[in-house]
């Protein structure tokens, strides 16, 4: 009798747990989904960068459980490399892959979220972002153009460039060609030298035709595949004009704001994770390759003069402080920049500075 009774329980729970899932079911299957379009600045299969891109839509794809699909299209794929703010602003598209500099002509104060000439380095951009209200007010300078930014990736202390001829004096730089993009391009301009804006796909011929006397792009990494040591002898180093930048994902706003709630955070973490994924690869790989472009190619690398980079740097304040000058918005921008750039650089010269400066003879590049 036990038996029976406990069967006859057993099998009542039992189908009421079929039943219960079968109600639920039609609930899940209801769910929207998204299916949306990103482009991108990038050549395609770049590493990190259109890699990155594509990571993000595979990661958010995951995470959503197949929810949200987002379709990601590389520079010219769907529009120009520079076209990008602008296809996401008018809703052509839901989402956007680059860097804030490229859109300066329209944003002039989003120069500031990508690179600043001897500002933040990756550790404190991000501080900024994340924990100094520099996300907010990111935020705040694209909302008039229906896009909200995200941080997306970071490559990183730069290169200074590759150059064909030395560089000895801050007069070499009249000029001289560069491809250079943001802020550091006007303080090259500033200089004497005159600034080309490409996108990554058309720097080398240029370089190699002579069109460019000199170009920087991203690091090592980058450099080595691009193959600008067949067509440039220098190599400089440090990246003055960009010791950290920062990549963006950007949504449309009235996509974004249209997603559910848990989707909105799902895009947002996802980004948050791509960015130190991005930054992650760069270090990681960047070492290797500047050996194998000095050890395999026979690439000069060079420091540049201090007298040049004392140079350099009093330029980019002038710089900084005539492009704030410009608009209400950046303005403001710099000067929040500035204050929190005196916070967290006290804290770097003890920290991160002083602890290189002590193991630097570990670190000593090798030529066979």
């Amino acid at each position: 009798m036990k038996r029976r009774e406990f069967l006859t329980k057993t099998g009542t729970a039992a189908a009421a747990a079929v039943a219960a899932s079968a109600l639920g079911a039609p609930a899940v299957i209801a769910q929207p989904k998204y299916q949306w379009k990103m482009v991108t600045t990038w050549p395609p299969n770049m590493p990190v960068l259109q890699t990155g891109a594509d990571r993000f839509a595979k990661r958010v794809e995951e995470v959503s459980e197949g929810r949200m699909k987002i379709q990601v299209f590389a520079a010219g794929e769907l529009v120009p490399a520079l076209g990008v703010f602008d296809a996401v602003s008018d809703g052509t598209v839901e989402c956007g892959s680059g860097a804030g500099y490229y859109w300066a002509g329209k944003v002039p104060a989003a120069q500031w979220f990508s690179a600043v000439p001897f500002g933040f380095n990756p550790q404190g951009i991000n501080a900024w972002f994340y924990s100094g209200g520099g996300l907010q007010l990111w935020e705040e300078v694209y909302a008039p153009f229906n896009v909200i930014p995200r941080p997306q990736g970071n490559t990183g202390v730069q290169m200074g460039g590759w150059f064909r001829k030395e560089m000895k004096t801050i007069d070499d730089f009249k000029g001289l060609k560069m491809r250079i993009p943001g802020l550091g391009g006007k303080v090259v301009a500033k200089a004497g030298g005159t600034v080309v804006l490409l996108a990554g796909g058309e720097i080398f011929t240029s370089l190699e035709r002579g069109v460019l006397d000199a170009t920087e792009w991203v690091g090592p990494l980058h450099d080595l595949r691009m193959g600008f040591y067949k067509a440039a002898s220098y190599y400089y180093y440090p990246g003055w004009h960009e010791p950290g930048t920062c990549l963006e994902v950007m949504f449309n706003k009235k996509a974004y704001e249209g997603l559910p709630r848990d989707l909105q955070l799902i895009l947002d973490t996802v980004a948050a994770e791509t960015n130190l994924w991005s930054l992650c690869e760069f270090e990681a790989g960047n070492g290797a390759a500047l050996q194998s472009l000095i050890a395999d190619h026979n690439v000069n690398l060079l420091q540049f003069p201090e007298a040049m980079m004392d140079a350099l740097r009093k330029m980019a304040e002038e710089t900084l402080e005539e492009e704030a000058d410009k608009d209400p918005m950046s303005r403001k921008v710099h000067d929040a920049y500035k204050k929190f750039k005196a916070q967290v650089g006290i804290w770097g010269t003890v920290a991160d500075s002083a602890y290189f400066k002590v193991i630097a003879d570990e670190y000593q590049l090798k030529k066979s």
